[in-house]
This record gives structure tokens, sequence and C-alpha cells, in this order.
């Protein structure tokens, strides 16, 4: 396993909350922060697919796939 890096995030009002919703949910906060980070930063990996957060999955194959959710992020 990789080694994990502690570090401090400031989060505001609003996602402290969502963090809260998703842990009764059955989440883990901090595996959530992760995904969103590799989402956010996939734009600055070099010649790499981006990563799939597993969050968005359907069976409906007349869905899109779940990278199509972020591309207004890469704008």
């Amino acid at each position: 396993m990789a080694r994990m890096i502690s570090t401090t995030i400031r989060l505001n009002e609003e996602d402290v909350r969502a963090l809260k919703r998703a842990r009764a949910a059955g989440h883990s906060a901090s595996e959530l922060v992760r995904k969103g980070l590799r989402v956010v930063a996939s734009r600055y990996y070099a010649g790499r697919r981006p990563p799939s957060t597993l969050l968005f999955e359907s069976t409906d194959a007349k869905l899109g796939d779940e990278s199509e959710l972020f591309q207004d992020v890469e704008d």
C-alpha cells in the first residue's frame, strides 16, 4: 500500500455539512476528499487517463459516462 501523508485542509461550513451527510450515508470523509482531489487534479496528469471515482454508477446504458459530469471543471 502507498504511504499516506497527513495534511490539514480548511473547509467552509457548506463543505462540512456535505461531509457530515456523506458520513451519515456510510462514506469516509477522507476517501471522498481524496477522490475529489484526484478528479480535479486529473487535468494536471500528463498522458494519463483521468481517474474514476466510482461514485456514479448505473446499469442504464443510456446514461453518459461519469467523466462527462466533470467536463466543466476542466474549462
